[in-house]
């Protein structure tokens, strides 16, 4: 795995063959990423192997700001080559608002998941939902590592 740094904040490792941030907290459930971005906010975003089981990007929906979000639920609607489906929020909270860049150009997604890719802000609640997000960096890369390697057994993606 290699370690690299993007602007001296984000650190990326690679895990076979996907760069994975381990400054955000993951859904294992759903492959949504979140980062705190102030007290009580959080930007949150698809990680590229969630992006890479959907397929190509045609269309991004999310919520309007003032939107209510309860963990487990759906923040927007994907529509990709491979998935048509909800995107599911990973805490509850206030949407705070979307990435107008991503709603005009869905492919920022798959080009920088984890830079101007992200998908929406919200104002987190404050309950311990955090909890079960993944944040501990080698627990981060081991699941993701057993996500590629299921994936890659099940013909989901390519080798």
């Amino acid at each position: 795995m290699t370690n690299t740094h993007i602007g001296g904040a984000s650190a990326l490792v690679e895990v076979r063959g996907y760069q994975v941030a381990l400054d955000r907290m993951y859904d294992p459930d759903t492959h949504v990423w979140a980062k705190s971005t102030g007290l009580g906010e959080l930007r949150i975003g698809l990680d590229p192997l969630g992006v890479e089981t959907s397929g190509t990007l045609a269309q991004l929906s999310v919520v309007d700001s003032g939107t209510p979000l309860v963990r487990g639920r759906a923040f927007g609607q994907l529509e990709a080559a491979k998935f048509v489906g909800p995107l599911i929020s990973p805490v509850s909270g206030t949407a705070l608002g979307a990435n107008p860049a991503v709603l005009a150009d869905p492919g920022l997604v798959e080009e920088d998941p984890f830079g101007a890719g992200w998908l929406l802000e919200l104002a987190y609640d404050g309950t311990d939902e955090l909890s079960s997000l993944l944040t501990i960096p080698e627990e981060i890369e081991a699941w993701f590592a057993r996500k590629v390697d299921e994936y890659r057994l099940k013909g989901v993606i390519a080798e």
